[in-house]
């Protein structure tokens, strides 16, 4: 049996047991084995076939069967909701978050520091650092609110879900829909990575237009597990994020037990490196959608409730051309992150795992170190390597948490201080 399924939001039917998946019916009057007939819908029943995205889940027990939920106090730093007193139109960067305490699992792990918009209203995303050295041994988690984008800085991560096994090291990225449930088993000890939390439409891979046919992600490099089960009697804790706050119940069993399943809405996984860049063989340089992976459309044509964008290795052989990026000021809001490398518009202090934020027409670009070697450099064709920055763009404003405030460094601003003034004749 293959452990993955090639192919982006392709119709996947697999089985952990031979012959529990049913045949001609989706809920049989009496499944095999026993089983429980579930359907998961990550769109409305009515939503149009080509954007219709649901699974049928053949499980040990319903996931109805679970005691009350209540609050959750235990992740101190994650879903504490953000600062809603005016807020500063101020370029915000942050440096890598500090080592967790001993025995800290990714839950307990994550710091949100971005976010916009009410979950409830079904639109907008948040952005969270993790930070985590120990496994979810005997308790899951499921996202009510929107679907979770993993993308790992540091050490590896295993994603145990309803659906099935997931492994992913940094260069990766994995997605985890909204209600699927999952616990995370850190193989070397530790990791350290982002979480983009995308409440409105489901991520999907961007249009071509001009482009063609080929170019960008190409959705056969998508890849879906095969179905994987636990079947724990034991108790087992089930923390849920609901409407920006956390809670927990107590179940008696693992609710990983997903014997079978078929449909379009599973998890993923990504290689970053299979992304197939765009860019200029003559002048100037595209638009920085052009490394558009993933885009979550809002109301408004054209205009992103989330994008999920790369700056990954490629060649730079523009003429006459500043080829870093370029001074701007964006009606879309830029949270940006660096997986590894160097950023090639900063020369210093945006460290792997760190995060800026440039809110919308909050002017930047270069800093002057970048400013001055780009516009004196000697343009031959060159490859940017050894380098993977992304960015979490929206339409929406982004509100930084308490926490986030007060850990911004203090002196990002400095980084566009001591531009010359320009001489006219």
């Amino acid at each position: 049996m293959t452990d993955y399924f090639p192919g982006f939001g392709n119709h996947v039917s697999t089985e952990a047991v031979a012959g529990a998946l049913p045949i001609g019916r989706n809920s049989p009057q009496r499944p095999a084995f026993g089983l429980y007939a579930e359907q998961l819908s990550g769109t409305a029943f009515t939503a149009p076939r080509h954007e219709n995205r649901r699974s049928w889940l053949y499980r040990l027990r319903p996931s109805a069967e679970h005691p009350p939920f209540t609050r959750y106090e235990g992740a101190g730093r994650f879903a504490p909701g953000t600062v809603q007193a005016p807020l500063p139109p101020n370029r915000l960067r942050w440096d890598p978050i500090a080592a967790p305490a001993p025995g800290t699992d990714l839950i307990d792990g994550i710091t949100t520091m971005l976010a916009n918009r009410d979950p409830a209203d079904l639109e907008g995303v948040a952005v969270h650092l993790y930070a985590a050295n120990a496994n979810m041994e005997a308790r899951a988690f499921v996202n009510a609110d929107g679907e979770l984008l993993f993308i790992p800085q540091q050490g590896r991560l295993t994603l145990l879900t309803e659906m099935g096994r997931i492994e992913i090291a940094p260069g990766q990225i994995a997605l985890v829909p909204r209600g699927v449930k999952f616990r995370a088993i850190l193989p070397d000890g530790e990791a350290r990575g982002y979480l983009a939390e995308n409440h409105g439409s489901l991520f999907r891979l961007p249009d071509l237009g001009p482009i063609g046919a080929n170019g960008l992600a190409n959705p056969r490099d998508f890849e879906t597990p095969a179905a994987w089960f636990e079947d724990r009697d034991e108790p087992f804790e089930l923390v849920q994020k609901y409407l920006g706050s956390l809670w927990t119940t107590m179940l008696d069993h693992s609710p990983l037990d997903v014997v079978a399943w078929h449909g379009n809405l599973g998890p993923w996984r990504y290689d970053l490196a299979r992304f197939n860049a765009i860019n200029t063989v003559s002048f100037d340089h595209p638009d920085p959608s052009i490394f558009t992976v993933l885009t979550s459309p809002s109301d408004v044509p054209g205009r992103a409730n989330a994008d999920f964008v790369i700056f990954p290795p490629r060649w730079m052989v523009a003429e006459d051309t500043f080829r870093p990026p370029w001074f701007h000021r964006n009606i879309m809001s830029e949270a940006m992150g660096l997986i590894t490398g160097a950023y090639d518009a900063k020369a210093e202090g945006f460290a792997p795992g760190g995060l800026s934020l440039h809110n919308l027409m909050a002017g930047h670009g270069p800093d002057v170190a970048s400013w001055e070697a780009a516009s004196n450099a000697d343009l031959k064709p060159h490859k940017l390597d050894g380098t993977m920055a992304f960015m979490v763009e929206t339409c929406w404003p982004y509100r930084p948490t308490a926490y986030a405030l007060d850990h911004a460094q203090p002196d990002y601003d400095a980084a566009w201080s001591g531009f010359p003034k320009a001489k006219l004749p």
